[in-house]
């Protein structure tokens, strides 16, 4: 199961990299309304994952501080192959870093602009994925409420 841990704010090393405890911090892959997300690289292991960096100071002006918590928890309780896996916790006075499984194949949403539509066969297969991953997180009395092709990552 991810553990949750508590981190120092991020921190410059020799050459300017930004870590957050075992992670060098690199480019951002998108943005969302309480912080960002950004590549990062486990320096332990070379692992490649996201970092979702939320600030804690727009959490709590919203009131959303009990759901991401509550956001967290089902994260933890989620681990199958068609779902981004959370990994790890960390937070700092300031922020809270959540590692995820680093997925590179862009979203559902730009793939279909740039195609215009999908194959049958192509159709089949993602949906094919999508109800997979549904039907995992309704096993667990998980429900999405946000599925739309700019949250399906390929």
């Amino acid at each position: 199961m991810p553990a949750c841990a508590s981190a120092p704010g991020p921190t410059l090393s020799l050459g300017m990299v930004k870590k957050v405890g075992k992670y060098e911090i690199g480019r951002t892959l998108g943005e969302g309304t309480f912080g960002k997300v950004k590549f990062a690289v486990n320096t332990e292991t070379n692992e490649r994952v996201a970092i979702k960096i939320l600030d804690k100071e727009k959490i709590q002006k919203q009131n959303m501080g009990e759901q991401i918590k509550k956001e967290i928890a089902v994260m933890k309780l989620v681990q199958q192959r068609h779902v981004v896996n959370l990994l790890e916790v960390l937070a700092s006075r300031t922020k809270i870093f959540i590692v995820l499984e680093l997925v590179t194949g862009g979203e559902l949403f730009d793939r279909i602009v740039g195609l215009g539509k999908y194959s049958e066969e192509d159709a089949r297969y993602f949906t094919f994925k999508l109800l997979n991953a549904v039907l995992y997180l309704h096993d667990r009395n998980i429900c999405h409420r946000d599925l739309k092709p700019e949250n399906i990552l390929l």
